[in-house]
């Protein structure tokens, strides 16, 4: 991208000690923010324990992070874009068009190809909304909402809008389901990719182009970063992790369907990122807490399900943390301002 390496330091470094001041706030506010949604976890945690025994079963929580796998590898990625000053309301078409592709090419060729299609798919659709965001200018949200409807009607063709099974190609179904100490490897796969993307976002030079670039975009350019290849590449990478999202799911269940993933999908990713305490302004936001925050959420639904809560007040709870969620962040900025 052949961007000025000391661009970041030119802009800590200017105006002397105050900015050593703010950066000193800024680690201040991310520890408040940090504890802002650790707390309700750990306070929703402790009482489903006391309150459901099932619970705190070694196989419920090992089922609670497979099963969230593909929404945290996905809204990991969607931190970056909306830490860039974007928005992306495609991961659920993305993840649909991922899933039947990955079923399609598994149901005649190896593992690894049907694998491999499913990822560079996510990648393509997302650098392409990337750069539709970027040169034409439209709305990220507009954009994504757009290109949704375009993605979802592709998986309908590709599928023929049936649901696709698979039952011979067992390398296919071991991708998500080997066993490594009972751990699922969909969840060791989420892993390590949330551990790559908040090392990228918290300690690399990228990560705080993407920070400048949703914080101040026009100042990140003055100083020589170039906010629109950020923005495409988060994107990108926001494709690719549906893509990886819609191939785990698909190998998780040997099922796909064109129709999976959709809004709600999109809505609990989104939900998960706002709740982690990422801004919806842009140049706030990290992986570990969104990590949190979709795990937050997943407890919820898990606790309303072994409680035996009708199924209609988990989406007025989480309308109701949502709407807060956001609350507070433009409550946060004003008192920063």
């Amino acid at each position: 991208m052949n961007v000025p390496v000391e661009t970041p330091d030119a802009i800590d470094i200017d105006d002397g000690g105050s900015m050593g001041f703010r950066s000193g706030v800024s680690r201040l506010l991310g520890s408040w923010r940090l504890a802002g949604i650790a707390i309700p976890f750990l306070v929703l945690f402790i009482t489903l324990c006391v309150w459901s025994e099932p619970f705190h079963s070694k196989t419920n929580l090992i089922n609670i992070l497979d099963q969230q796998s593909a929404v945290l590898a996905i809204a990991a990625a969607g931190t970056l874009v909306l830490v860039a000053g974007g928005l992306d309301l495609s991961v659920g078409a993305i993840y649909g068009l991922a899933t039947v592709v990955s079923g399609e090419v598994a149901e005649h060729h190896s593992a690894w190809i049907a694998i491999a299609a499913a990822l560079l798919v996510g990648l393509g659709v997302g650098l392409v909304n990337g750069m539709i965001v970027a040169f034409l200018k439209i709305n990220p949200l507009i954009a994504t909402l757009a290109m949704s409807f375009v993605i979802s009607g592709v998986a309908l063709r590709v599928s023929s809008g049936n649901l696709i099974v698979l039952s011979q190609n067992s390398a296919f179904y071991t991708f998500a389901n080997a066993e490594l100490w009972s751990v699922p490897s969909a969840v060791w796969i989420v892993f390590v990719f949330l551990v790559i993307l908040g090392l990228l976002l918290a300690k690399t030079s990228f990560g705080r182009y993407v920070v400048a670039s949703g914080g101040n975009a026009e100042a990140a350019r003055l100083a020589g970063v170039r906010v629109n290849q950020i923005r495409i590449i988060t994107f990108a990478l926001s494709g690719l992790a549906a893509g990886l999202g819609g191939v785990i799911d698909t190998s998780r269940l040997l099922s796909a369907q064109s129709t999976g993933g959709g809004p709600n999908l999109t809505f609990t990713v989104l939900a998960g990122i706002v709740v982690g305490g990422t801004s919806i302004a842009g140049g706030e936001g990290s992986v570990p807490r969104t990590t949190i925050g979709v795990l937050f959420i997943a407890l919820i639904g898990n606790g309303i399900n072994l409680l035996n809560i009708n199924e209609l007040y988990q989406q007025i709870v989480l309308g109701i943390i949502l709407l807060l969620a956001v609350s507070i962040d433009v409550w946060a900025r004003k008192r920063r301002r």
